[in-house]
């Protein structure tokens, strides 16, 4: 019956007709898609939130913006800077800026602090106490997005041009270097220009990473298949896909149904250009091998059809269940991911299955053009033509062959070294150092980490992002408690004196200066010593003692987000990592109709995820020199590394299974691995290399992500495909097949392969 049904699709869209009326059928639906429905590009939003209601941070900020309205600006620090010390003239500028914003405010600013105000004697007070850097503050409306945001500070920009004319934009200047260039500069820091910045980034990168996987992908298939044509398909195939993900996202992101941002469409670039094109390879291999034996270019197409559609299509099941599990993430930054990365997957592996055939049903054997696949008869059809002698039949052992009876030849050897050097990289996993600062992600030169590092440098880190504490009190004394209590604490540098509620004069709000960095995770890690301290204060204050103090204390200011973030991902992690390994153990189940198979297919694939983490730690600490790597990346790299490795583990024990069914077990592996090998170690490359391509991005997050997944799958390419899994099949012997028969071929040899 299944049998029947392969061939009568592989008819459908790979015979005479079919193969026109598939292309013709991608090509209208792309272009009606197209036509009909607005671009991903148009409906991405960049200020997407990362938490519910229900996070302790998003209560305080609520009833921050409820009762003390005049904090609910969002910050645009602009920090000035002269190397040899701020100038009364440069004061004296600074003072018409804010003049100028207060009177003639730029687009979706709120307030600005009156400087203009301020006799020139106080202004200087303001000044840092080596007198080179003075900090602005100008709020901006919450409400406003990036874009908002950037229209606003250009507009600032403009206007400090003017006012400076005469000593030039400093916007644009360079900050003090060896050459002691003392010139007045200015840079955006704060929520706003950090903000700006990320926007910006994206935006200049998507173009930028767009045409290098491309010209990456273009590249590995010219040198591993040497054939223009060939290298042309798996693109044209990605290219469709991709012309009909991107409408089919803006339409469901137009109902409201998803929602996505820069950095979910960019990794989802690189996912399609990757994992898209293995599953195109995986076809182009089997029917190159088909055209040596089959004279026939339709009947060789339906066997290739036939003997790697299942695997293609678990394969790509397989990542798209996983990254659907993605939605029951808390944390929007990676519930995100999963449409977007899900349907991507989704309609690549439908173009491989329909579009795909019936290119290579077109262009027959001239796909592989200058060097086309031959029968023997042909061969030596095409040379008595040309006058030539028949061409002998090559006998000797591919790359491929030697690995194959390598590994059956000595498995328990291979398992045991493979093994080791897994656990060796995975040794260095645990002195991974973990980070939530959004700063670190940014280049050095990005002007909110330039005015970051001037406010941390000549002032106090925690300036740049204050903690706001808010306490209910039933006293003056229980508010004079909390103040001091906050204060003792050894990390806590200032406690501004407490502001009422609007409406409800109990409520207190309290700014904390923290005495180290804001993004920190030393600083993430002091949040609950704060909350701890301001109930303590308001449980010595109280004669009540049934009141709940942890209802009286709202923490909120980005230090308190991020404590949810690491908070929230981590709950993340313990529900998504088991759901995914569960999931993939299901499918595994049902496709290889085998317990052991499943568990040692899982367990390698993990090893080989820690593995990737503790290589990829070595990578980024010891040669690219980071200090931290961003909290989330774990979870981003297991769902790809863990789905995408399954992908290899599957196209490769599927053909050991069926040749397992007429020959013994060791004789099916060494095939097994023989056949799989190139075409699994040119899409490993491919993959890893497209991967490998967002660490030539300025974003440290995309940098660390793509080396650790590209290296997570140049290990299951490598390391575990060829040698750990086999070897260990082979060491499994018929037990490798339980619950599911043997094939009477393997019971009745058993005991010779053995032997």
């Amino acid at each position: 019956m299944v049998i029947k049904w392969l061939e009568t699709f592989t008819q459908a869209v790979g015979g005479k007709r079919g193969r026109w009326l598939t292309l013709a059928a991608w090509i209208i639906i792309v272009a009606l898609l197209n036509m009909t429905l607005p671009s991903s590009s148009e409906l991405k939003d960049d200020t997407l939130a990362n938490f519910d209601a229900n996070k302790p941070s998003v209560q305080a900020e609520k009833l921050i913006a409820e009762q003390f309205p005049s904090e609910t600006g969002i910050p645009a620090l602009l920090t000035w800077y002269r190397a040899n010390g701020i100038t009364d003239a440069d004061l004296t500028g600074i003072q018409q800026l804010a003049k100028q914003l207060a009177a003639h405010p730029v687009p979706h600013q709120e307030s600005v602090v009156p400087l203009d105000k301020l006799p020139l004697p106080a202004l200087k007070q303001q000044v840092s106490e080596d007198g080179t850097t003075l900090v602005q503050p100008v709020l901006f409306d919450k409400t406003a997005g990036s874009d908002g945001l950037k229209e606003g500070l250009t507009q600032i920009e403009k206007e400090t041009a003017l006012i400076f004319k005469d000593a030039g934009n400093p916007f644009q200047t360079k900050l003090a270097d060896e050459s002691g260039s003392s010139d007045l500069a200015v840079r955006a820091s704060g929520p706003v220009g950090i903000s700006v910045d990320a926007t910006g980034l994206f935006k200049s990168a998507d173009v930028s990473l767009l045409l290098a996987t491309v010209f990456l992908v273009l590249l590995f298939l010219l040198l591993i298949y040497r054939s223009p044509v060939l290298a042309l398909i798996p693109l044209i195939a990605v290219g469709f896909a991709y012309g009909a993900i991107t409408p089919l996202l803006g339409w469901m992101a137009d109902q409201g149904w998803i929602a996505y941002d820069s950095q979910s469409l960019s990794i989802m670039t690189v996912l399609l250009f990757g994992a898209g094109t293995d599953y195109c390879l995986f076809l182009i291999a089997r029917f190159r091998s088909e055209l040596k034996e089959e004279g026939h270019t339709f009947t060789a197409l339906k066997r290739a059809f036939s003997g790697s559609s299942g695997a293609i299509a678990m394969s790509g099941l397989t990542v798209v269940f996983s990254l659907l599990v993605l939605l029951l993430a808390e944390f929007g930054s990676i519930q995100r991911f999963a449409v977007p990365f899900s349907l991507a997957i989704l309609i690549m592996m439908i173009a491989s299955l329909t579009l795909v055939p019936a290119l290579l049903s077109l262009l027959g054997r001239a796909s592989f053009y200058p060097f086309i696949p031959r029968t023997p008869e042909m061969a030596a059809a095409r040379a008595k033509k040309k006058g030539k002698a028949a061409p002998a039949l090559q006998s000797r052992q591919t790359l491929g062959d030697r690995l194959g009876e390598f590994v059956v030849r000595k498995p328990k050897r291979i398992a045991v070294i493979t093994t080791i050097i897994l656990v060796i990289c995975v040794i260095f996993a645990t002195q991974i150092k973990y980070t939530f600062d959004t700063l670190s992600s940014f280049p050095a030169d990005s002007p909110s980490r330039e005015g970051f590092t001037l406010i941390a440098d000549h002032f106090n880190a925690g300036e740049l992002a204050p903690v706001q504490v808010i306490a209910e009190t039933k006293s003056a004394e229980q508010g004079e408690a909390v103040h001091s209590a906050l204060a003792a604490l050894p990390f806590v540098k200032k406690v501004t004196d407490p502001v009422q509620g609007a409406s409800n004069s109990d409520l207190l709000r309290f700014e904390v200066e923290l005495a180290v960095n804001p993004y920190s995770i030393e600083a993430i890690d002091h949040i609950p010593q704060l909350r701890h301290a301001a109930e303590q204060a308001l449980t010595a204050t109280t004669s009540d003692s049934t009141a709940d103090t942890a209802k009286q204390v709202w923490i909120g200011g980005q230090t308190a987000e991020q404590y949810d973030t690491k908070q929230t991902t981590g709950d993340d992690a313990k529900l998504i990592i088991p759901a995914i390994l569960i999931l993939i153990a299901i499918l595994l189940l049902a496709y290889l109709r085998s317990f052991v198979a499943m568990l040692y297919l899982i367990a390698t694939v993990l090893l080989s995820y820690y593995s990737a983490l503790g290589l990829g730690w070595v990578v980024l600490h010891y040669l690219f020199g980071t200090e931290a790597i961003q909290g989330l990346i774990p979870l981003y790299s297991f769902v790809f590394i863990v789905a995408l490795g399954e992908d290899y583990n599957i196209f490769m024990i599927s053909s050991i299974w069926k040749k397992a069914r007429h020959m013994p077990l060791r004789q099916a592996v060494k095939e097994g691995v023989s056949q799989t090998g190139s075409v699994i170690t040119s899409a490993g490359l491919i993959l890893a290399g497209t991967f490998a391509v967002l660490a030539t991005l300025p974003i440290q997050v995309l940098v660390q992500f793509g080396t650790i997944t590209a290296i997570g799958v140049l290990l299951d390419t490598f390391i575990v495909r060829p040698f750990l899994v086999p070897a260990i099949t082979v060491l499994c012997g018929r037990a490798a097949f339980w619950p599911a028969a043997a094939s009477k071929a393997d019971r009745s040899t058993h005991i010779s392969n053995e032997s």
